[in-house]
């Protein structure tokens, strides 16, 4: 049975995990604690793949006081070679006599194996203490494992009368420079950020996490997302500012069009061309598993009305983040949504998990119900 102890010292290796929020893509964040006689001496976490791994940090750290120790381990320890060899195995060379993990790993070359290398070296094995929190802190990588899908988040930033830009497109700026810097975590968290060709043209977005503002919340380097742009006919202006900087751009459409797509893989762009929908548009759930295929975990659509709503009629938006500023726009700006209802049964319920003043804004992150 756990102890405070033994919730205190996983709750320290959640915060660990954290850590690796903006940088371990595509792998997942994991924390670890190592402690003996009541007394931490070691810890560590995940910070890039292909670096070392959470146990591993947290090993070296403690040298030989790791003999004897109990590991607190926010996800099951890797039993296969990979970029770095199975974390199991070296907590036995280390002699660890107890590891207390959060959560199984929901990855099938480890899925059980790791504890399974514990148990027969005779290491006492608990899991599932902070399950939840371990696994909420992983909704990308275990959805892309389990389903073959990424985890979609659809940011938004409407007035009070649920407008996002003016009837010409004007829309920069609603919300103050509070949010927009919010906004810069939820890239960073992302694998990739999808937007629509007509954002490409009107607002002429970089998509990039800014580096000027990474030294209030990052630690290390942050990986750029991938910037992916719904084309269908891959009119995507090469001179756009997404490929001024560096980093992967990928226009994805439908049609053959060779011509607009030699010059854009000559401006830097990878060019998907994905199946086709009776509309005539890209297939939203065909790019989205070529997308986890590739390693993405979470993705960010970051779009105007049309693509926004594509995406939420398609049942594919997992969480919504509405960022909701003090003004009006009127009723002849665009909507929130491209999302035609007809009647009240054909309303659509959201439950409404984090709330919080951002600046002068209001950001809501919600769920579909």
């Amino acid at each position: 049975m756990s102890t405070v102890d033994d919730l205190r010292h996983m709750s320290d290796a959640l915060r660990q995990a954290q850590r690796g929020r903006y940088t371990t893509q595509p792998n997942p964040r994991v924390g670890c604690v190592l402690v003996k006689d009541g007394v931490v001496v070691g810890a560590g976490y995940h910070a890039r793949a292909g670096g070392p791994h959470a146990e591993i940090v947290a090993l070296k750290q403690a040298g030989h006081r790791a003999f004897g120790a109990t590991a607190y381990v926010t996800l099951e320890p890797c039993a296969h070679h990979g970029r770095t060899p199975p974390c199991a195995n070296e907590l036995v060379i280390a002699g660890i006599k107890r590891v207390v993990a959060a959560t199984e790993d929901a990855n099938p070359l480890v899925a059980g194996k790791g504890f399974a290398i514990l148990r027969a070296a005779g290491i006492a094995v608990e899991v599932g203490l902070l399950g939840d929190e371990a696994r909420a802190l992983n909704t990308g990588f275990l959805r892309r494992i389990n389903g073959g899908l990424p985890w979609v988040r659809l940011k938004m930033a409407a007035s009070l009368d649920g407008r996002t830009a003016m009837a010409n497109g004007e829309s920069q700026w609603i919300t103050g420079p509070d949010a927009r810097r919010d906004v810069q975590k939820w890239r960073a968290m992302s694998s990739a950020i999808i937007t629509g060709l007509g954002t490409v043209k009107q607002d002429n977005p970089a998509l990039t996490v800014r580096p000027e503002d990474w030294s209030e919340w990052h630690y290390g380097d942050v990986v750029q997302p991938w910037r992916v742009v719904l084309d269908a006919a891959f009119q995507t202006p090469p001179t756009a500012r997404l490929f001024a900087t560096p980093g992967r751009v990928i226009v994805a459409g439908v049609q053959s069009a060779l011509e607009r797509q030699a010059a854009l893989k000559d401006a830097g762009a990878e060019v998907w061309v994905l199946p086709v929908t009776r509309a005539g548009r890209v297939d939203l759930k065909a790019l989205l598993k070529k997308l986890a295929a590739e390693g993405a975990n979470e993705v960010l659509v970051e779009a105007g009305a049309t693509v926004a709503g594509a995406f939420a009629q398609a049942n594919l938006v997992d969480e919504f983040i509405l960022y909701q500023a003090p003004v009006v726009l009127g009723s002849s700006a665009r909507p929130l949504l491209e999302w035609p209802l007809q009647s009240i049964r054909d309303q659509r319920k959201f439950v409404i998990t984090d709330t919080r003043m951002v600046g002068a804004d209001l950001r809501l992150v919600l769920r579909p119900k």
